[in-house]
């Protein structure tokens, strides 16, 4: 019965990563002829820079994320609660909006130029580009890939290790180092691989920063009708995507999986001493960098247009955020559904070559820019194998954003199921428990919380993705994204930063329901 229940994974596994791995063929059958177009191209420099600033930006987050996770989580941190909520909240930013606030900020008449540059005599202007720039941008909005998993995996470890080892007399640095670290350490390899994909595949932030990337590269064949290079071009970044995926999976069965061996909540908190002003110091800052200062901006550019007497066109305000919740709420639920039959083989199975490869590929999948995406799934549209109604509709937009951030989903279900002791399953199956009622009575509840938080990423990332829904979102509708991109284009910056705010309030609030309530609830908080 068990082989029977597992061949029925692995097939279903098989599926789900054939549908991903559809725009990764389609690309390489587009581009079979595009090679020599690109060998003769100078893509070495746009190249070495996507690659330095994607494992810079993992390094920077990896960083900052776990600082920050031990911090709050672990520490005597003043205010702890409240920079537990505050801490995932920069998710809630779209990176080129939070590119265009360090730009504004920075501008004659910007709150830096106005509050910080002048009152210090600083007369020149910031050049607010360059890769240090875009890695600062991409590590501010992005840090919370590895703060969640991280902080989520210090608060299920049993405290009785480290009670152990400081009864031992080890200190607190060793302590982290020699105990806690290598249990945390598949959950920041985790967040940190979303973090260097994310920047692989990053367009807007690096355009704003005059940063030449790789998506830069693409959108300007794009722009030429130079279909061919840009397809090409993709498939040199989903090979990158590959070669890490790989030495990540590598990497993995080598140091191998640890498991929880229990579900107690940490009761001990570190004396931070002499550290506790740098450490507050440190925390307020990333906050004030990463939300409190964009968000002044916004608000600043929307009070000018209030007070300018400026259209603001709020008219279009409600059915931009009704669209933007419908499609991240579906995105995000079939993305959940899709990816965890995946990370159920991947944990259970990690020798199985079908969920091997349907990881590899799942996650290769999210390196793909979103422009390009749009364009495959466009061109695919267009052909004369799939229905005509397929071009600009509602399914084949869900499905361009399942296909782009289901690696997310899958990360997150990955965690989830390694922390279900596997013990519960044994037993449940020796009472002769089918499989499906085993699933909804014992591994769906003590998942649920989890799988929120996946569904939550998947649902923020949805609600601020810009090229994939320009391009395939029906005609007619619009989501804050495309609002805020289109008056930013327009140089309309009190309707940028109205419906900049809208969007913020929006993700900050359907992070608040999806991930830090639920958590709340159950006393993580």
């Amino acid at each position: 019965m068990r082989r029977r229940s597992d061949g029925r994974l692995s097939v279903a596994v098989a599926a789900v990563a054939l549908l991903f791995a559809a725009p990764l063929l389609y690309l390489l059958l587009q581009a079979r002829d595009a090679f020599g177009a690109v060998r003769d191209a100078d893509i070495g420099a746009p190249l070495g820079r996507t690659i330095a600033l994607a494992t810079t930006s993992a390094i920077t987050t990896s960083i900052v994320g776990t600082a920050l996770a031990w911090l709050i989580a672990r520490t005597d941190l003043p205010g702890r609660r409240f920079w537990r909520i505050v801490a995932p909240l920069p998710l809630v930013f779209p990176s080129f909006v939070g590119a265009f606030c360090f730009l504004a900020a920075f501008t004659e008449g910007g709150l830096a130029d106005d509050y910080l540059l002048r009152p210090l005599g600083i007369e020149s202007q910031w050049r607010i580009e360059g890769f240090g720039w875009s890695v600062v941008v991409l590590t501010l909005f992005t840090y919370p890939y590895v703060y969640l998993p991280v902080v989520a995996r210090l608060t299920e470890l049993p405290a009785s290790i480290e009670e152990s080892a400081r009864s031992l007399g080890c200190s607190t640095r060793r302590l982290f180092g020699a105990v806690v670290l290598p249990q945390i350490r598949g959950a920041i390899g985790a967040g940190a691989l979303l973090v260097f994909l994310y920047s692989l595949s990053e367009f807007g932030a690096v355009s704003l920063l005059r940063y030449g990337t790789l998506t830069r590269s693409i959108h300007q064949s794009v722009q030429s009708f130079d279909e061919s290079s840009a397809f090409a071009l993709s498939l040199v970044l989903a090979a990158c995507a590959l070669g890490v995926i790989a030495l990540e999976r590598a990497w993995a069965r080598r140091r191998g999986r640890i498991e929880s061996t229990g579900g107690g909540r940490v009761s001990i908190r570190y004396s931070l001493g002499r550290a506790r002003i740098p450490a507050t110091v440190f925390v307020g800052a990333m906050s004030a960098l990463a939300l409190f200062g964009p968000m002044a901006v916004l608000a600043q550019w929307a009070w000018r247009g209030v007070r300018s007497g400026s259209s603001l066109h709020a008219e279009r305000l409600l059915p931009s955020v009704t669209n933007t919740v419908q499609y991240g709420v579906i995105g995000a639920a079939c993305a959940v559904a899709i990816t965890l039959p995946i990370a159920y083989l991947i944990v259970r199975h990690p020798a199985n070559v079908i969920g091997r490869g349907a990881n590899a590929i799942v996650t290769s999948a999210f390196a793909i820019p979103g422009l390009v995406l749009g364009f495959v799934f466009v061109d695919l549209a267009l052909t004369d194998r799939v229905p005509e109604w397929l071009y600009q509709s509602a399914p084949l937009l869900v499905l361009a954003y399942v296909v782009h951030f289901g690696a997310q989903a899958l990360r997150a279900g990955e965690v989830v199921v390694a922390g279900v002791p596997r013990r519960l399953g044994e037993a449940s199956r020796s009472l002769g428990v089918s499989g499906i009622r085993r699933f909804l009575r014992v591994d769906l509840p003590l998942m649920r919380s989890g799988l929120g938080a996946g569904a939550g990423l998947v649902l923020l990332s949805v609600a601020k993705e810009l090229p994939a829904t320009l391009l395939l979102i029906p005609s007619g509708e619009g989501t804050l994204a495309l609002r805020v991109w289109s008056a930013t284009e327009s140089l309309f910056y009190a309707q940028a930063g109205f419906f900049a705010l809208a969007l913020v309030a929006l993700s900050g609030a359907l992070t608040w329901f999806i991930t830090i309530r639920p958590l709340a609830r159950e006393g993580r908080l």
